[in-house]
């Protein structure tokens, strides 16, 4: 379902806001049925995963791997493991004695860290070939962004990017560099990008395709 606001100040009345509305939907239909589709494909994707679960499907680095949950007593700390299993690599989750936590905290809390390894490893990686510094970098959990640069040169990511292939991730990483060189999103900013990543547009078109996805994991109870 896709909702139409008019701003007060664009309609004198209730009539003439209907117009507008109906003369955007217009112009745009074709644009809304396909971003529609679009959705409705991911979020037939999140129901074939399903909840987090052991036995069940968990996306990372952009491939499906199957969660496993192992409990003990004995353990005295939580851990987290990506190993391969004879169907497919797996993410094991060794549950210590005194855990409290739901599957879903303690996986976002071991997905957070693997973001930050690997944003910080690109960040290294294309850092210096486009001769910038960045003040900082925070990974967070941003809803609208994979990634932004301010003025004062720091940098943010979001962790859900570790959920999507490698590629998508360092593209973010690329964009992000290539602002403290370009701030704005002119010809000569898109040169930068495409010289680190010369398919960038594919990337950023996976990210685009696989938001809800990516968005929804974890965002739900077990």
């Amino acid at each position: 379902m896709a909702v139409v606001t008019v701003p007060a100040r664009a309609a004198r009345n209730r009539d003439e806001a209907k117009r507008l509305a109906e003369s955007f939907v217009a112009e745009r239909e074709t644009w809304l049925r396909r971003h529609l589709e679009r959705q409705s494909r991911q979020r037939e994707a999140m129901a074939e995963i399903g909840p987090l679960r052991d036995g069940g499907l968990f996306r990372f680095r952009g491939e499906d791997h199957r969660i496993r949950v192992v409990a003990s007593s004995e353990r005295r700390r939580t851990t987290v493991s990506r190993e391969g299993g004879d169907a497919g690599d797996e993410l094991i989750l060794r549950l210590g004695g005194a855990e409290r936590r739901s599957l879903n905290a303690i996986l976002e809390a071991w997905l957070r860290e693997r973001a930050r390894l690997a944003i910080h490893h690109e960040i290294e990686r294309h850092a210096t070939a486009l001769a910038v510094a960045p003040a900082a970098v925070t990974i967070r959990d941003a809803r609208t962004r994979w990634g932004s640069c301010s003025r004062s040169r720091r940098l943010s990511f979001s962790w859900r990017l570790v959920l999507a292939p490698p590629e998508a991730l360092e593209t973010v990483v690329v964009h992000e560099l290539a602002h403290l060189r370009v701030f704005g999103h002119g010809p000569g900013f898109w040169e930068i990008v495409a010289s680190r990543r010369p398919d960038h547009r594919l990337w950023r078109r996976w990210l685009k395709d696989h938001a809800l996805e990516l968005h929804g994991a974890l965002s739900s109870g077990e």
